[in-house]
């Protein structure tokens, strides 16, 4: 057998399928064994787990947002544009915040109402029913238009490329095990998974950059990474792909990343993701066994700061893979790629020998599967706690999971009829980031305000969050319809008609993404003061349940231990690090 093949062999093969069942076989365990020791179903645990250790928490969160995107869209982006892309990776300190200020107030709530909460859920008790449920709307829209069905179409060419499977086999097939494992597996499941996959997943991807940078140093990985970094420095016309910040109007990467607005734009995205996304949060709230809020806090905190040292590896493990796959490529080594989001399967294929490529690529399906699964499962609880529960009350805990299924169910088929609209919207990670960038200001806003302030009223979170959607939206949907105005004045250019009215309001059509969403910002703060000063302020139970108060602040420092301190402390480093090497 050649041990060095660049395609699947019958090996491969075999383990591939062998470690899939075997994983189906110690999540199905796992399940069965919760449901036993609960003595029947419960919709909390089915849709939020419970009492997780906080190692495990940390690889859920780690799991829930590793996904195909990274696969394909990181590894892509670094054979393209290099480390510029890194800003919305490097976010471990970002976690850090979820862990330090937002898990004391999610979790003093829970036990003050005595109940799981949910993101909606807690802008319906800080604002008002309108906030929340406009809230779940919104990110029910988000999830089926950005996360299900982006995962699922870059799992398909993820598939395609490294396994040869047609690209519509890949991205259903990824999509129907998926809703079938989170249909039956629920929270506890994806908790499961994540556990299994976060180590093979890291070790799998590590050998991949180490034995790349060995066949591009020619046996040395030092002098691969010498190798890659000359490459990098010479791309872009000079400019170079090997720093993070483009200042130079000249740069080819200057229109899209401007200079130092990158860092806050990145962060603005980050701070929505990592602290008020349900996606996210899900993953630490209802961490409970009947235990003082003090030790669920510690436990669910330390989760979250082992999420941040795991969210600082996917540069190493996806994008700077993908710079190495560049640099093979100009080697003229024999290392083919036609196109950058053939990245990494291409170097799953060609650096890994036989045997470890099956290893490795069943880390890559559960990461595929745990992501979207997450998804699904956030989806279910979105509309099983919002809209089922508060409309059906006293049904039984089955009915409520079975509830919760059926809305996977119908996520799903969402998620496949809006993909082909998707792929005809043109690049996919423009697409992606700007429904992000017009998503983040309105949830940053809301949630900061509503928390840190305690002038802010009720009515004022209905108008920030809607208004900063509307206006979001129209800017995205008349970008989307009319190639950000360029179609619209032609067309009424060749009709003959006056251009005054698009040529006028360019700014608003056609300003830097990122920019846009920092004014956007600042503009919907600005809309929540105003309408503050007009309507009816919040009630003392308001201020006292949400708001920063000294019984949270009281609570945080109860919790505080050295080892918490100093591991944030790494994380925050580790990224200063990481900014200072590749500035």
């Amino acid at each position: 057998m050649n041990w060095t093949t660049n395609e699947f062999v019958w090996l491969d093969w075999l383990i591939l399928g062998v470690g899939l069942v075997a994983v189906i076989w110690a999540v199905w365990r796992a399940v069965i064994k919760d449901k036993r020791a609960s003595a029947g179903e419960n919709s909390s645990d089915y849709l939020f787990g419970k009492g997780e250790p906080w190692y495990i928490i940390g690889m859920a969160i780690f799991a829930a947002n590793i996904g195909s995107e990274h696969l394909v869209g990181l590894a892509g982006t670094g054979a393209k544009d290099g480390v510029g892309m890194a800003h919305w990776e490097m976010q471990g300190w970002m976690i850090l915040i979820l862990g330090w200020v937002f898990v004391p107030f999610y979790e003093l709530l829970i036990t003050k109402l005595g109940k799981i909460i949910t993101m909606p859920d807690f802008l319906k008790f800080r604002y008002n029913n309108a906030t929340g449920y406009g809230l779940s709307i919104i990110t029910l829209v988000a999830y089926v238009l950005t996360k299900v069905s982006v995962t699922a179409y870059t799992g398909g060419i993820f598939f395609e490329y490294l396994l040869g499977l047609n690209f519509w086999v890949g991205a259903i097939g990824l999509i129907a095990v998926t809703a079938v494992f989170t249909v039956f597996g629920g929270m506890k499941g994806v908790m499961t998974l994540s556990s299994i996959q976060t180590p093979i997943l890291i070790i799998g991807s590590f050998l991949v950059l180490f034995l790349g940078l060995s066949a591009l140093g020619g046996g040395s990985i030092a002098e691969g990474w010498t190798a890659m970094m000359d490459n990098a420095r010479a791309m872009h016309n000079g400019y170079g792909i090997n720093h993070m910040f483009h200042t130079d109007p000249g740069d080819p990467m200057y229109p899209e990343y401007p200079g130092y607005v990158v860092f806050l734009g990145a962060s603005i995205i980050g701070f929505w993701y990592w602290c008020t996304d349900q996606h996210i949060v899900q993953r630490v709230l209802g961490q409970t066994k009947g235990e003082d809020p003090g030790a669920v806090i510690t436990r669910a905190r330390r989760g979250t700061i082992a999420a941040g040292f795991f969210k600082i590896l996917p540069v190493f493990m996806f994008l700077i893979p993908g710079m190495v796959a560049s640099a093979l490529a100009q080697k003229g080594t024999g290392f083919v790629m036609n196109e950058t989001d053939a990245a990494y399967a291409l170097m799953v294929k060609n650096v890994l020998p036989v045997g470890v490529k099956g290893i490795v690529t069943i880390g890559f399906v559960c990461a595929l599967v745990a992501s979207l699964s997450a998804f699904f499962n956030s989806c279910a609880t979105l509309f099983t706690e919002d809209f089922y529960k508060p409309m059906r009350k006293n049904k039984s805990e089955s009915h409520y999971v079975f509830v919760g299924r059926a809305a996977t169910v119908v996520v799903v088929l969402l998620g496949l009829i809006w993909m082909p609209v998707m792929m005809s919207l043109g690049n996919l990670y423009s697409y992606l980031q700007g429904i992000q960038s017009l998503l983040a200001p309105a949830m940053v806003a809301v949630f900061t305000l509503g928390m840190f302030s305690k002038k802010i009223t009720p009515a004022s979170g209905a108008w920030g969050l809607f208004g900063g959607f509307v206006i979001g939206m129209l800017r995205l949907v008349t970008n989307v319809a009319t190639d950000t105005g360029k179609t619209a004045i032609d067309a009424i250019s060749f009709a003959g008609l006056p251009t005054g009215f698009w040529e006028n309001t360019a700014w608003f059509w056609q300003t830097n993404w990122l920019v846009f969403e920092c004014w956007l910002l600042v503009f919907i703060i600005l809309l929540m003061v105003v309408v503050s000063f007009f309507t009816k302020a919040p009630t003392k139970a308001q201020i006292e349940a949400i708001t920063l108060t000294k019984g949270h602040r009281q609570v945080i420092r109860q919790t505080i231990t050295v080892w918490d301190v100093l591991g944030s402390l790494l994380v925050i480093g580790l990224c200063v690090a990481f900014y200072i090497y590749f500035w």
